[in-house]
């Protein structure tokens, strides 16, 4: 009967419907009738199975597509051998379409399940299966560096300096689990900003009926409902929580890697309370333009608000070591350390100031005027180094000498007028040199230390002298190490506003006093 019927059925569909204005053309499809079906037809209803006998008296394969127990269409019969090649071509072209349609192909773990007999393993981690899958990526970048410096107080064999660089660069993370109580979590990065981006954490979880619920190492947290003692979210360490009944018991051993901090306001504007050691003052920001200025720091502040002082500053220009790519201002300079100085620090020039007579300017020593007649060479800055060195001076302690150096905007730093000093709005690296020139009025007549850019008919590319404030290499042992202000201190605050603020200094004598 299922015979006559799967004939009769062929026959059916055999036949074209000639009443269609586009009729469906019947294809012969091998070996199931869906093998090669278009989109744009409709798939076999679902109670169509297809089914794959192996005839083992003929070795060969029979394709059959029934409903219910009748044959849909005539079997179709396939020898071993082109069977293979069948399922191979198969499995070829459902790769091919699942790697067009955006898919992946499920592959091994780098690092297979292990499994693990025993039943005290079982019993304890919930399972014998070991499972950790690694991911993340490494970069390792290697690079040679040869410089070549032209210094000629350098021995030629220091002149050229061969170096290898290397820098790697790489994110590991691992994630994994043993058996069904124990995750863990490992993740590294180079290049994280911060100490607690870097990730690791073992988390235990012990069933209901356990004493320990869970025990957690590495990154863990506790965060209390409470407001009598507030919770932290950045701890590193162990935690175990245990129940007994009703019962629950949470402990923590740990280092806290975040810092709270609690900001109080009142009307609008916050308060808080800060504290600074006394050798916390900012560094490289702030600076006395000659010793003059801070002389007559004290006394010109004795009847504040009112600042006592005969100069009034005019005049000024920056200048600082050029690590930027914009070199529309620059200009060669000069920087001496003695020059509008009452003393000549490197002996070499002869002092004409006296007591009472010692506010800075060019004429105080005749540094300014040598270096403009027997040295004027040095308006080359390729002369600078020999003439200067000729002179009797030491590159680094006396003077400074920068190729293509910048001049700061106004909206780069501020100056006192009345006291002579000036504050940089960032500190300076410590490689980094500061020279400055101006013109300013005491009692009446104006004077000028160092020579402005746009007044001193000084034109490019002709090298500026100017005032040393700031060698490259800046210590105690420097000249110009006094110049720096160590009494100005940062509270980390903006706008802050004179009401209800108080300022506590206290002093602590470290002396042991006996007797």
């Amino acid at each position: 009967m299922s015979e006559f019927h799967a004939e009769h059925a062929a026959l059916l569909f055999s036949q074209p419907d000639t009443a269609l204005p586009f009729p469906i053309q019947q294809l012969n499809n091998y070996p199931f009738s869906h093998s090669n079906s278009s989109p744009l037809y409709l798939n076999n209803p679902s109670n169509i199975n297809a089914q794959i006998v192996y005839d083992p008296e003929t070795n060969s394969y029979v394709f059959r597509e029934r409903i219910g127990s009748w044959n849909y269409r005539i079997p179709t019969v396939m020898s071993s051998d082109d069977f293979r090649q069948y399922q191979f071509n198969k499995d070829v072209q459902d790769y091919w379409k699942l790697k067009s349609g955006g898919g992946a192909v499920d592959q091994p773990s780098f690092i297979p399940s292990i499994s693990l007999g025993g039943e005290a393993f079982d019993k304890i981690f919930g399972s014998n299966v070991i499972n950790i899958v690694p991911s993340g990526s490494a970069e390792l970048i290697f690079g040679f560096n040869y410089s070549v410096i032209d210094n000629p107080n350098i021995s030629e064999r220091l002149r050229r300096q061969p170096s290898f660089q290397f820098d790697e660069k790489i994110i590991m993370n691992v994630s994994g689990s043993i058996g069904d109580k124990l995750n863990m979590d490992f993740s590294y990065n180079t290049e994280a900003t911060f100490d607690f981006d870097q990730k690791t954490k073992l988390e235990y979880a012990g069933d209901e009926d356990e004493i320990l619920k869970k025990i957690e190492a590495g990154n863990v947290s506790l965060p209390l409902p409470g407001s009598l003692i507030n919770g932290s979210m950045s701890l590193f360490g162990l935690k175990t929580e245990m129940q007994f009944g009703k019962l629950r018991v949470t402990s923590v051993f740990s280092q806290q890697r975040g810092e709270s901090q609690v900001i109080e306001a009142s009307g609008g504007a916050q308060t808080s309370e800060f504290e600074v050691t006394g050798d916390d003052y900012d560094v490289n920001k702030h600076f006395f333009l000659s010793d003059y200025f801070r002389d007559t720091y004290v006394d010109a502040l004795k009847r504040l608000p009112v600042i006592t002082s005969d100069v009034t500053i005019n005049k000024i220009e920056v200048w600082v070591t050029n690590k930027t790519t914009n070199f529309e201002q620059a200009r060669n300079i000069v920087a001496l350390t003695d020059l509008g100085e009452p003393v000549s620090y490197s002996g070499q020039f002869t002092v004409s100031g006296g007591p009472g007579n010692n506010y800075p300017r060019n004429g105080l020593n005749s540094a300014y005027e040598e270096l403009t007649t027997t040295y004027d060479a040095i308006r080359d800055i390729k002369n600078a180094t020999g003439e200067l060195n000729s002179a009797g001076l030491r590159l680094g302690d006396d003077y400074e000498k920068i190729e293509n150096a910048r001049m700061l905007s106004p909206r780069e730093y501020d100056y006192n007028e009345k006291l002579g000093f000036i504050s940089l709005n960032s500190a300076l690296n410590t490689d980094e040199v500061l020279a400055v020139a101006y013109e300013y009025t005491y009692r009446g007549q104006t004077y000028q230390v160092g020579e402005l850019s746009v007044s001193s008919g000084i034109s490019a590319p002709q090298t500026l002298i100017l005032k040393l404030l700031k060698p490259a290499s800046f210590a105690p042992r420097s000249y110009t190490w006094d110049l720096m202000m160590k009494n100005v201190y940062a509270i980390g605050a903006f706008q802050v506003q004179e009401e209800d603020f108080t300022l506590d200094v206290l002093y602590r004598d470290d002396k042991i006093r006996q007797g």
